[in-house]
């Protein structure tokens, strides 16, 4: 590795199946992209079926030979990710399952069972989607967060942004609420001695299609910023290492070696003091399992 990760340190993948939720677009299709040239089994794991048959095709077409599936995944209804959970149970052991899919700033929606739509998908969906199938993964679980969780704070008064609503706040709660998973989902993962170890990454400033919310002119402006920031594909390289690294353990948390961790090749990033706090993660994971009715049972 030579001064930080990027997508030319994956080494061969054949044999090994990696299930990516959100996998059509951005940061996920891109790591899809170099797994399946490495010789994966991937499956995308999205909403929409059809934009995954996209996705595959592309991919396809830079890998003619890919292994590739679809499974239907949607965070936002704990009914139909339970679903999807049970397809992967009844399927193949999966090696690495990495945890992208998530939404950024949106006007304030909710979930079908009534959560905000940030913390119910970014935390809550991929809380229960991993609890039901934790047990079929062999090697890792990577949980993607972000550096605006330096910025978030959990309410446990306020989840659902019942009594205020401010979308980026809202955000760094929900990549605060990952970070605090990953680090929780570790320690029992090592309490029951199980092999698998959960991993954390974050993509830096990534241009990819979550900035669609923004307002307009910062989308405008973009393209403009476009030098200082990662593409898809470099954002893709913290996700890359935490699946297929082969000195990252357990509890690691990897993101862009750049200036603030904006952009640049992958390597160890800073978690804040709440992210790393025990207690207030236990607290995040006894309420998560009150709020979904999933309980990994580790």
């Amino acid at each position: 590795m030579r001064n930080g990760f990027t997508a030319d340190d994956v080494g061969t993948q054949t044999g090994r199946i990696f299930l990516i939720t959100g996998a059509n677009a951005g940061i996920g299709f891109e790591t899809a992209r170099v797994l399946a040239a490495r010789g994966a089994q991937v499956v995308l794991a999205c909403r929409d079926a059809e934009r995954a048959e996209v996705a595959m095709s592309r991919i396809r077409g830079d890998v003619p030979n890919a292994e590739l599936s679809f499974l239907a995944l949607d965070l936002a209804d704990i009914d139909q990710l339970r679903d999807a959970a049970k397809a992967v149970l009844a399927g193949p052991r999966i090696d690495v399952l990495i945890n992208n899919a998530g939404v950024m700033i949106p006007p304030r929606t909710l979930t079908k069972q009534g959560y905000e739509l940030q913390f119910g998908v970014n935390h809550l969906g991929t809380f229960a989607f991993t609890g039901l199938v934790h047990a079929h993964v062999d090697d890792r679980i990577v949980i993607t967060s972000s550096i605006a969780h330096k910025g978030g704070e959990i309410d446990f008064s306020d989840l659902s942004a019942s009594r205020s609503y401010h979308n980026w706040q809202r955000y760094q709660t929900s990549k605060l609420a990952n970070l605090l998973h990953m680090f929780e989902l570790d320690r029992r993962l090592g309490a029951a001695a199980r092999a698998t170890q959960a991993i954390g990454c974050h993509p830096g400033v990534a241009l990819t299609e979550l900035t669609r919310h923004l307002p307009l002119p910062l989308r405008t402006m973009t393209p403009l910023a476009t030098p200082f920031f990662n593409s898809a594909a470099q954002g893709a390289w913290p996700t890359l290492q935490a699946a297929t690294g082969a000195n990252v353990q357990g509890g690691d948390y990897l993101g862009p070696q750049g200036l603030g961790e904006v952009s640049g090749r992958s390597g160890p990033a800073r978690a804040t003091r709440d992210a790393r706090d025990p207690k207030l993660a236990r607290e995040l994971w006894v309420r998560s399992i009150e709020l979904t009715g999933i309980d990994p049972g580790i």
